[in-house]
């Protein structure tokens, strides 16, 4: 797959797609040689004819490989910087294809606050088979570090976590993973590769929930990873061959259509998470603030370091004078819903939603108390966001 050229210099004295906003639009394969169509077309075929036994195009059935989830795969690998991409069904069906890498009588760490996907998945599938997890401070590298034994394999951080905003040293706790013979693996939803590239932080594997800001428009459910070498790379490959959890075709060219304007999102919704926070933060219905993105947030100073923006998502805590099933069903504009990093404004409730699988008294250790509120800034106009909340909050007040 590729565009050929029609004159100029030769390829090789050509610079370009040197920053992130082109790579975005001409990463990966792009468009179509044949046709010379400007979008790769979406392949809806199960299988390929052959020319004799033995010889094909490079494609023989569409769960090993088909050409449209292939320009979606390539175009993530250039983003993060990877050897591979790899396209996944959801983003659990991303995370669970990582986590076979693993086997019995490993050990996996996990951050204190991270999905609860990836808890319930640990707790209740790979502990069947033998496998083990345990809780770490993703805040101190130091304390992770000590963490590792012998049998822990993996790390999984998410940087900020969710739903805490917690910033995690991904240099700094890969270079402890890596000496103690251990893998890192990052959660780089919140964040994708325009704000933060885990593997040239040191980081060995990427996932992503494509389904949220890369695909960015709340209409396909989808999972990516990456794997930063050829050997990880092979492994996931086989993986998700043998498994077949894969990315569908038209949801393939969905995301790739997705992605061509993740920067101009990212941008506008970071832009409009500061202005929710900086109002958040005077305001008497929020007890407190998390959002990286705010001078005094004790992530600041780390997120500016490894990462060039601070992203769409904020949570905070609903002080004790408002009602707080009021206060969910008391938006307009903001939707009171599962997911995140679509164009619209979501609310979300951890405590009763995207964490009800982690048991209470491991939700209070994790810090997530049943009065916190997650919000992922829309694109829509700050205002009318702020807006919103304000007409909330007075509906649900003493």
């Amino acid at each position: 797959m590729g565009r050929p050229r029609s004159g100029g210099a030769p390829a090789e004295t050509v610079t370009i797609m040197q920053r992130i906003e082109t790579k975005l639009i001409h990463g990966g394969a792009d468009g179509d040689e044949r046709t010379g169509a400007v979008n790769v077309p979406v392949y809806l075929t199960s299988t390929y004819r052959q020319s004799g036994l033995g010889e094909n195009s490079g494609y023989e059935y569409s769960r090993t490989g088909n050409p449209t989830r292939e320009a979606a795969e390539k175009l993530i690998a250039e983003l993060e910087g990877g050897a591979a991409g790899f396209g996944f069904a959801s983003g659990m069906a991303a995370i669970d294809a990582v986590l076979r890498l693993y086997g019995a009588g490993d050990k996996i760490l996990i951050a204190g606050n991270v999905y609860g996907g990836t808890f319930r998945i640990l707790d209740k599938v790979f502990s069947r088979f033998g496998m083990r997890y345990g809780v770490v401070d993703s805040s101190d590298p130091a304390s992770v570090g000590r963490a590792i034994s012998p049998d822990v394999k993996a790390v999984i951080l998410e940087s900020p976590a969710n739903p805490l905003m917690t910033v995690a040293d991904i240099r700094a706790i890969s270079e402890e993973a890596r000496a103690r013979g251990a893998q890192t693996i990052v959660d780089n939803t919140f964040m994708t590769p325009y704000l933060q590239r885990p593997l040239e932080l040191g980081a060995d594997i990427v996932v992503h929930s494509a389904t949220k800001y890369l695909g960015g428009h709340s209409d396909i459910v989808a999972g990516l990873a990456v794997a930063g070498d050829e050997e990880t790379a092979e492994k996931l490959r086989f993986i998700q061959n043998a498994t077949g959890g894969i990315l569908q075709p038209f949801d393939s060219f969905l995301l790739a259509r997705g992605i061509k304007t993740l920067g101009v999102r990212m941008d506008r919704h970071s832009e409009n998470a500061l202005r929710v926070a900086g109002f958040l933060s005077g305001h008497p219905a929020a007890a407190s603030v998390r959002y990286p993105g705010l001078e005094g947030d004790p992530g600041y100073e780390l997120n500016r370091r490894q990462a060039s923006g601070a992203g769409g998502m904020l949570s905070f805590e609903l002080g004790e004078g408002w009602d707080l099933r009021r206060f969910l069903s008391s938006t307009r504009l903001i939707a009171l819903a599962e997911s995140l990093g679509g164009v619209e404004s979501l609310m979300c409730y951890p405590a009763g939603m995207t964490h009800a699988s982690i048991p209470p008294g491991v939700r209070r250790e994790m810090g997530i108390s049943d009065r916190l509120v997650r919000l992922s800034v829309g694109i829509e106009h700050a205002d009318d966001i702020i807006g919103d909340l304000e007409a909330a909050f007075a509906a649900s007040g003493a």
